[in-house]
């Protein structure tokens, strides 16, 4: 596995059904940031990283044989799921407080983020998918099971905006394991909120899904061993 300040690049077959991407991996500050004694309270929950993702992404990608790219840096830092003009590139409020860590930034600032661990991580996402053959490239996110007060029932979701008929085939694989599996839940992609598997996937000429899983079963190694078994029988028939 190659690692670097942006990036962890797990390599695997030219041949392996798919290529995983996990924008939100980590919730790791890079030398130079830390979290105030305001932003701690953002440290270990879903503001900073999406919990259980980096886990599935990397025994996903060992069951198949994939490469995968994951971000090592929190998305309080920057999102690597937002395009770089994105209004929530670098996010100002969670939970109706300020995060220090983004107030006030300079264009310098900005800048250094974007260059330093935005860019790359793309960068590296599009010199690795060109270097396999994989017709789908499926990026991993996890979600909160209570968001702003709102409890969530969906168990798991599809996300998609282009690739309907990908997206329909992948839901009808998991529901008869995961009857609250659910399309565009509890984001929807045909909103924008699948940037970096459409950017490169399309990019790429393959197809694009985004699969969230509810992190309070994401975190368990028992459910993440069932559903890598689940997903990767279903990619290998593809």
């Amino acid at each position: 596995m190659a690692v670097t300040d942006a990036y962890e690049r797990m390599e695997g077959t030219r041949s392996a059904p798919l290529f995983l991407t996990c924008e939100h991996a980590s919730e790791r500050l890079p030398s130079g940031y830390a979290f105030c004694d305001s932003d701690r309270r953002l440290a270990g929950t879903h503001w900073a990283y999406d919990l259980g993702a980096r886990e599935l992404v990397l025994e996903l990608a060992a069951a198949l044989g994939a490469s995968a790219v994951l971000a090592r840096f929190s998305r309080l830092l920057i999102d690597a799921n937002r395009d770089e003009q994105h209004p929530e590139l670098f996010r100002q409020h969670a939970e109706g407080l300020p995060i220090q860590l983004n107030q006030q930034l300079s264009v310098s600032e900005r800048q250094h983020r974007i260059t330093h661990y935005h860019r790359p991580y793309h960068q590296a996402v599009d010199a690795a998918l060109s270097e396999v053959a994989a017709p789908t490239l499926l990026s991993i996110h996890t979600f909160t099971p209570i968001y702003e007060g709102q409890v969530r029932q969906v168990e798991l979701g599809v996300l998609f905006d282009q690739d309907e008929a990908a997206a329909a085939s992948l839901l009808a694989a998991l529901r008869p394991t995961y009857p609250q599996v659910a399309a565009n839940e509890p984001w929807s992609g045909k909103q924008g909120l699948i940037y970096s598997a459409e950017r490169h996937a399309h990019q790429h000429g393959r197809v694009a899904l985004e699969l969230e899983v509810r992190q309070d079963l994401a975190t368990s190694p028992a459910y993440r061993q069932q559903l890598v078994s689940v997903l990767a029988a279903y990619f290998q028939r593809q």
